[in-house]
C-alpha cells in the first residue's frame, strides 16, 4: 500500500491563504488599514501597496474565514485548471482593479478578498465554456450573486459591493477570454451505415 503524504497542491492559493491569516494574527487594525487596505490617499507608496495588498487585510477573523471558505474550496480546482502564473495574474488584476475603483469613487478603506472571491465564483460558473457558448450556470449564478448585490447596493451594510460586482465582472471577462482559446464543442460526425452484403458474397463469420 502506498503511503500517504501531504501535498502543496495548489501554491498560490495556498500561499494567499497563508499570507492572509499570517496578517491577520501579526499585525493589529491601525497597521492593516495602513499597508493593507486600498485608500483614497496616495501622499506616499503605501497607498499604492494598498491597490494590490488589501486582498490581504479584512475586517475580522469571521470576515477572513467566510472569504477564504469559499476560495479553498474553488481556488484548487481553477489553478489546475488554468495554471498557477495565470491564478496569480487574475488575483492581481482583480486586487488592482477593485483597488483603483475604490480610491478613485469613494472616501473609504477597502479591505478583504471577497472582490477575489466573486471573481473565483463567476470563473468556476464558465468551466465548460466555449467559443461561442454561454453556459446557464454562469447565467444562474451572475443572477444571484450578482444580483444579490444590486440589491445590497442600496443598503447601509458597511459591505462594498461595488468591490463585489467588479470581482464578478472580473471573473466573467477571464471566463470569455479563456474560451476565446478553445475551440466550439465538436459534434461526433455520424456513424456510418452497416455494409449490407451483396448477393452471392459470403458473410463475415
Amino acid at each position: 500500500m502506498a503511503k500517504l503524504r501531504i501535498t502543496y497542491n495548489a501554491p498560490v492559493i495556498l500561499t494567499f491563504a497563508l499570507a492572509s491569516a499570517i496578517v491577520q494574527l501579526a499585525f493589529g487594525r491601525e497597521t492593516q488599514l495602513q499597508y493593507f487596505a486600498a485608500w483614497p490617499e496616495f501622499h506616499d507608496w503605501r497607498g499604492y501597496l494598498g491597490l494590490f495588498s488589501h486582498v490581504l487585510g479584512h475586517a475580522d477573523w469571521n470576515h477572513l474565514l467566510g472569504n477564504f471558505s469559499i476560495i479553498l474550496l474553488i481556488g484548487p480546482i481553477l489553478e489546475e485548471r488554468h495554471g498557477s502564473p495565470a491564478i496569480l495574474g487574475m488575483i492581481a488584476i482583480t486586487a488592482l482593479v477593485t483597488g483603483l475603483v475604490n480610491v478613485a469613487f469613494t472616501d473609504t478603506f477597502l479591505v478583504g478578498a471577497s472582490g477575489i472571491v466573486f471573481m473565483f465564483v463567476i470563473l468556476a460558473s464558465m468551466a465548460n465554456i466555449r467559443s461561442g457558448e454561454i453556459p446557464l450556470t454562469f447565467i444562474a449564478v451572475a443572477v444571484l450573486y450578482l444580483g444579490r448585490e444590486v440589491v445590497g447596493a442600496f443598503q447601509d451594510d458597511q459591505v462594498s459591493q461595488m468591490a463585489h460586482l467588479l470581482g464578478g465582472a472580473a471573473g466573467a471577462a477571464f471566463g470569455f477570454l479563456g474560451a476565446g482559446r478553445r475551440p466550439a464543442s465538436p459534434t461526433a460526425p455520424p456513424r456510418p451505415a452497416p455494409a449490407r452484403p451483396t448477393i452471392g458474397e459470403p458473410r463475415a463469420p
